[in-house]
């Protein structure tokens, strides 16, 4: 649903004549006390996003916003832990994690006096009652806050991670986020000299999977494990690969000792967890494995929820400070085991999800700054993915007025990539370049152990200014040979290192070397090269398929869905996810003609890069190798594809509900999609979900977290031929589980 708090219940005026708290005006008030009105009223103060506008509970203008805050502001805090929103298991451990000894003196606090505290008291008097505050607490007090304030606060709250730096006032730390859009090793290895020789990688070597099985997944642990261990960074710089966390404990299970931190994406509610195949239970499990020096990584980002399904009628603030709640229950419940504290620590990524959730590069400062007060109140050590995408109103040079707004605020941490642009999600954010001017520029830290180690490869001196080997990643490679016990004279090595980033960036991925007039520049070939794959894909993102396109395809059903055109899609992807009317007509008629008998739909859809999907070498390769691939193993394949205008994946899952309601046995979706352009590749996705036909009768049953998917295929990353073929592997493995159960 779209809009605003609903108006007819919101009597401003009255409202503003009162003195009274939140709780107490409502009771009193002509709309009486409901819990729906006390959750517009609290996601009516929040500084204004789209998201709250589709949740419902967005101030309908700034006089009720207004009002909204006076309101909170003279709320007493025991009534907001009194009133929550709605409460689940999640909502229940983080209560529990609070300090019922601290939070009982300060019970009778108003909102306003917290506010009041926290902008005048400084840190150790802001960390004595830090563990009396509930997530939902600190969720409203954010609301009453300025961009200024919040900036203050957040610059003298600081939480480390254990015998680090990391997290202390003055540092600034990088996650190296080595992402290869084909999972290549040599992709990763050399994006993570890459940053070395920028004197950046402090806080983790992190990278997002494209392949899921435990066997790849193990792959790319052991080649990041290699770098660290062959550096001598073991107990310093952790690796990780961002799969699931049941992946992550299944690789570490049967190859010991090859993971160190664990990565999983967290949501604010149960519901919404379950989206991404994770329960309560299972998250403390694998935290009860954890032991040693390096524990979980989490990641979260307003709007998450909501665009999963899950809004819950709570606005994104107070659902993204539940989210470090769980983050903190699960870090009390680590040192409670281990009697330390872990190494544990949030990545809040602000902006990947879309112009939905908020659009602008303020309202990006503004995420960014609630949520690293929210996770920094939680005890938390927090740093920042500060993104966007393609399709939000967020220029390359926005990126850097946010930084540079954020910066005083001290996260933990940034992310690091070679530039701006992520070959493989297709989205931006912060480049190694980035760190080395926000360094100079507010006289940021790397940690001690690292910077160390950077002085050793000669790549920053003493001052942490750049030294002689700054900027040479292929300098870097002639370090690591040596430390391999490679004798070889350095210049063959040096041949070596430049044929190999001839040949990463031949597959399409960004090096940087040297730099511009100023260290912290871009070397302009390249930064040349940056500003024309953002243009383009600002114009792909944006692209309709031509009007001959979808006719010319053989055996095709065209499909459209709620969405009347590119803007409407983009700004409001809820009317992509729903077949319209006449497609709920068309499928139902089809189905009735024995569609539905068939093991496996195909559906088609132009999803956020319509030029990737009419791309037709690689779609016609892709898709015929598909359905050859299912064929041979004998299973049944619908001869006409489904192809959607303006489609989203759950726009297949809509499908798949009106072909398969109804029908026995296992009925299966494999939806081709195109990604969000950015990577400077135009690539598409396949969703393959397995469901029973009971499942597929309830509306809204299937979603992502049974779903699998393989991405990144186009000609310059993951080759169709070879996408088809790791398709048809892991889907016969899921149709073979769907019949085991």
């Amino acid at each position: 649903m779209t809009g605003c708090a609903t108006p007819a219940l919101v009597d401003v005026g009255f409202a503003k004549a009162t003195s009274l708290g939140l709780v107490d005006y409502l009771k009193s008030s002509p709309e009486g006390w409901s819990i729906h009105s006390f959750a517009n009223w609290i996601g009516a103060a929040n500084a204004f996003k789209e998201g709250d506008a589709i949740i419902g509970v967005a101030a309908k203008d700034d006089e009720h916003r207004k009002v909204a805050r006076m309101l909170l502001a003279k709320t007493r805090l025991y009534q907001i832990d009194a009133n929550p929103i709605f409460s689940d298991d999640l909502h229940r451990a983080i209560i529990s994690s609070v300090d019922e000894t601290v939070a009982a003196t300060l019970r009778d606090w108003t909102l306003g006096a917290l506010r009041d505290y926290l902008l005048a008291k400084e840190e150790a008097d802001i960390k004595a009652i830090m563990p009396g505050l509930s997530s939902d607490v600190i969720g409203c007090v954010v609301k009453l806050l300025s961009d200024e304030e919040l900036t203050a606060i957040a610059s003298k709250i600081f939480n480390p991670l254990p015998g680090s730096n990391i997290g202390e006032r003055g540092y600034l730390g990088a996650r190296i986020q080595p992402n290869s859009p084909t999972d290549n090793i040599d992709d990763i290895a050399w994006q993570v000299f890459n940053g070395f020789a920028y004197g950046v990688g402090d806080v983790v070597i992190g990278t997002n999977p494209v392949s899921s099985e435990p066997e790849s997944v193990h792959a790319i642990e052991v080649a990041l494990k290699d770098i660290v261990d062959t550096f001598g960074l073991s107990d310093v710089l952790p690796h990780c690969v961002l799969a699931h966390i049941d992946v992550q404990a299944e690789v570490e299970k049967k190859w010991p000792n090859s993971t160190a931190l664990w990565f999983q994406s967290i949501a604010g509610s149960d519901a919404a967890n379950k989206t991404f195949d994770l329960s309560l239970d299972r998250l403390v499990t694998h935290a009860d494995q954890r032991q040693g020096k390096f524990a979980m990584y989490f990641e979260t980002g307003q709007g998450a929820d909501f665009t999963n399904g899950h809004g819950q009628s709570m606005d994104m603030v107070l659902h993204e400070s539940r989210k470090y709640g769980l983050a903190r229950f699960l870090s009390l419940r680590i040192a409670a085991a281990n009697g330390r504290r872990p190494w544990l620590h949030v990545n809040d990524v602000a902006g990947f999800i879309g112009p939905e959730v908020f659009r602008n590069r303020d309202q990006l400062v503004r995420c960014c700054l609630e949520d690293l007060v929210m996770g920094k109140l939680h005890g938390l050590c927090i740093g920042l993915d500060v993104c966007s995408t393609l399709h939000m109103d967020v220029s390359l040079d926005d990126l850097d007025y946010c930084l540079e707004r954020v910066a005083p605020a001290n996260p933990a941490y940034l992310m690091a990539l070679p530039t701006k642009i992520d070959p493989m999600l297709g989205y931006l954010t912060t480049g190694f370049q980035d760190h080395v001017r926000l360094r100079r520029k507010f006289d940021f830290k790397i940690s001690e152990p690292m910077h160390h180690f950077f002085r050793k490869l000669a790549v920053i001196d003493d001052a942490g200014a750049p030294a002689e080997n700054f900027g040479k990643p292929e300098q870097i490679y002639v370090e690591y040979r040596r430390r391999k016990g490679d004798n070889r004279p350095e210049r063959d090595i040096l041949a070596e290192a430049e044929q190999k980033m001839d040949a990463v960036r031949g597959r399409g991925l960004f090096l940087a070397q040297g730099h511009g007039e100023l260290p912290e520049d871009l070397e302009p070939a390249i930064a040349q090269e940056i500003h024309t794959i953002y243009e383009r894909s600002r114009k792909s993102i944006w692209a309709d398929f031509d009007a001959a396109f979808l006719p010319s395809l053989a055996d095709v059903i065209i499909a459209e869905t709620k969405a009347r055109d590119r803007r409407d899609y983009i700004l409001h992807p809820e009317l992509g996810e729903m077949p319209s009317e006449a497609t709920v007509a068309q499928l139902t008629e089809w189905r009735v003609r024995g569609a539905g008998s068939f093991d496996i739909q195909i559906v088609l859809s132009d999803g956020l890069n319509a030029i990737a999907i009419m791309d037709d070498p690689v779609r016609n390769s892709f898709l015929q190798a598909l359905a050859r691939g299912l064929q041979q193993n004998g299973l049944s394949v619908a001869p006409n594809i489904i192809a959607f205008e303006r489609g989203r994946v759950r726009a297949g899952y809509k499908a798949g509900e009106i072909l398969f309601s109804g029908s026995s046995g296992r009925k299966a979706i494999i939806h081709v999609i195109g990604e969000r352009p950015g990577s400077g590749h135009d690539c598409f996705s396949a969703y393959m979900t397995v469901a029973d036909g009971q499942l597929w009768s309830q509306s809204g049953g299937v979603d992502h977290d049974i779903t699998r998917v393989v991405s990144g295929i186009s000609a310059t990353a993951l080759a169709p031929e070879i996408g088809a073929r790791d398709c048809t592997r892991i889907f016969l493995e899921m149709w073979q589980k769907a019949g085991a159960r």
